[in-house]
């Protein structure tokens, strides 16, 4: 008799762990790294057990409403540099737009470890003779616009492949004789993730082999 856990996954199941999952983020209970290598390990997923082993530290229903829009008139989160430096790393919450301003000068916005409430990162990035520099998880989908006048706007994320509901990162760059880079863990200096103990578990479980698909290179 085949072992419960073991049973193949549907399409369905998956999109289901990844919804939970989502809605565990907007609660607070994941960062946004924690998010996107969960959301990878949940479409790369084969089995019940797989699955399961996503969300074991998770509510198992969630009672959280949609995120409600940002209120108008309330003001976006700004980070400035003029002729210095300001950095947010570690963790922190995004509950709404931020907006960063470099002004010979450097911005640094590491979104990895961050709590966000939103569906979506929404990011206005200015940059005059200065350079912005916002760090994500490789796997997101980055939706960078706007416009650069001497300068450079450039994305070097290793993002999802198509299809994926995986969390979106969209910025708004200006940049004049300046740059404004959204860079994935690959080319950042790596963090010490959250979720080292349930990828034991899947280590313990599967064999020190059978968890590729929660590795990225690092």
């Amino acid at each position: 008799m085949t072992d419960p856990g073991e049973v193949r996954a549907s399409d369905a199941e998956r999109e289901a762990v990844v919804e939970l999952l989502r809605e565990a983020s907007v609660e607070g209970r994941l960062t946004l790294a924690e998010l996107t290598d969960r959301t990878e390990a949940a479409y790369t997923a084969t089995t019940h057990a797989q699955l399961a082993l996503l969300t074991q530290d998770l509510p198992a229903t969630s009672a959280v409403a949609p995120p409600a829009r940002r209120p108008e008139g309330r003001k976006r989160r700004w980070f400035v540099g003029i002729m210095g430096d300001t950095k947010r790393r570690g963790t922190w919450r995004i509950d709404q737009e931020l907006g960063a301003v470099a002004v010979m000068g450097d911005v640094v916005l590491d979104l990895r470890e961050a709590e966000v409430r939103t569906d979506m990162v929404e990011i206005l990035a200015v940059s005059v003779m200065g350079d912005v520099k916002i760090i994500v998880p490789d796997g997101v989908n980055v939706d960078l616009d706007g416009m650069a006048i001497m300068g450079d706007k450039r994305i070097d994320v290793q993002e999802a492949p198509r299809g994926m509901n995986v969390p979106v990162v969209r910025v708004h760059a200006y940049a004049v004789m300046g740059d404004v880079k959204v860079i994935g863990d690959s080319r950042a200096k790596p963090i010490k993730r959250g979720w080292s103990a349930w990828r034991e578990h899947w280590r313990q479980l599967h064999g020190d082999g059978d968890d590729r698909s929660l590795n990225r290179g690092h």
